[in-house]
């Protein structure tokens, strides 16, 4: 999926906000839930943007640890870039290594899309809102108000993280795919 997402992400006009047809994205969930080998570069790219979205939101926990979520959304209330560029990665230093490498694809992925926000009008403000609340919820669900304010902080934290993903995860994070 994601490297489908890389390869056609950039090109794709609003990639991750417009939802994929709702029959295929089921019908291929439940081939891909069961084992069924599935080629998705013969459906559309919403549905796999779709797919992988629900992936994320599946993830126990989410893929930045619920249990850190208090730090997550504290950390763009430090200082200067640099600080809160050192304060993320070592949040990212607690998380289970497969999360940490999924992350760096995610975000490798992101930035190419963000790159040519141009053409796909998709920058870091509007991935951010549409990929944030599945990267992150709390550990407790709450009320809607609040539900609210935390989705705008992690939007800003993920919008942050796409910004500066070169200097968060290394400037490889733009070659993690090679020449596909």
């Amino acid at each position: 999926m994601l490297s489908l997402l890389y390869q056609e992400g950039p090109s794709t006009k609003g990639i991750f906000r417009r939802s994929g047809n709702i029959k295929t994205f089921k019908e291929l969930k439940e081939k891909l839930d069961s084992g069924t080998e599935v080629d998705l570069a013969c459906e559309s790219i919403f549905v796999t943007a779709s797919l992988f979205k629900d992936f994320l939101r599946n993830i126990p926990g989410s893929i930045l640890s619920s249990q850190l979520c208090d730090k997550w959304v504290s950390v763009l209330d430090q200082g200067n870039n640099e600080e809160k560029i050192k304060s993320i990665q070592r949040l990212i230093e607690h998380l289970p290594r497969a999360n940490v490498v999924l992350l760096r694809y995610i975000f490798g992925v992101l930035h190419g899309i963000e790159m040519r926000s141009e053409e796909n009008q998709m920058n870091a403000f509007n991935l951010a809102v549409c990929i944030a609340p599945s990267l992150l919820w709390p550990p407790v669900s709450s009320t809607p108000d609040i539900e609210s304010e935390f989705i705008k902080k992690i939007s800003s934290l993920v919008q942050f993280l796409i910004e500066n993903c070169c200097r968060i995860f290394g400037d490889e994070i733009t070659s993690l795919f090679g020449e596909i």
